[in-house]
């Protein structure tokens, strides 16, 4: 029995230090793991080189709901139900294949990620309790997050009826500047 619990203790250790390297926060890692507080923020400093950040996690399905995160979670909600559905993957094993798959496809895309793992944890979290759903867009046919219960039979996703503000940030711009201008040049004689 020693030798299961060594075991079980090296799994756990393992699957800390991955999530840490993810980004997870410590709530995330108390509950995913049997390992101490204290060992957890050892791993945690050691891992990252600083302190975990304090405050609470995210407790509000309104964030997944705004255009940004709403695509970039569907994506990985995508994801996630590939994993669990087929190829059997439970829990927490599920969600980190999703997350790593998930930055993946966005750093492909030369996109940030506005999906953390502790985010992603917590969206499944939310799927479980039956605070969200997937609602298939009537316009492209893609499946997008939506709040459980909510009428989704006229339902039409945040890329086909995208916000007048959508892809304004800061970032856009800066990245906007740094590109050569398409606009032809006059030639004067």
């Amino acid at each position: 029995m020693k030798n299961k619990s060594v075991i079980d203790e090296a799994d756990d250790i393992r699957r800390a230090v991955e999530m840490v390297q993810l980004g997870a926060r410590m709530q995330m890692l108390e509950v995913e793991t049997r390992l101490s507080r204290e060992k957890l923020l050892r791993i945690y400093k050691e891992v990252r080189g600083v302190s975990p950040p304090k405050g609470m996690l995210p407790f509000s399905t309104d964030w997944f709901m705004t255009w940004q995160p709403n695509v970039h979670s569907s994506l990985f909600m995508g994801l996630h139900r590939f994993y669990a559905g087929h190829r059997g993957l439970k829990g927490l094993d599920a969600i980190i294949k999703a997350y790593h798959l998930y930055l993946d496809h966005i750093e492909a895309s030369g996109v940030e990620p506005a999906l953390s793992l502790t985010r992603a944890w917590t969206l499944v979290r939310f799927f479980d309790a039956d605070l969200l759903q997937m609602a298939a867009c009537t316009s492209c046919g893609g499946h997008f997050v939506a709040h459980a219960h909510d009428p989704v039979h006229d339902y039409v996703c945040g890329l086909c009826n995208m916000p007048s503000r959508a892809g304004k940030s800061r970032a856009a711009k800066a990245v906007a500047k740094r590109r050569p201008s398409a606009r032809p040049v006059a030639v004067t004689a």
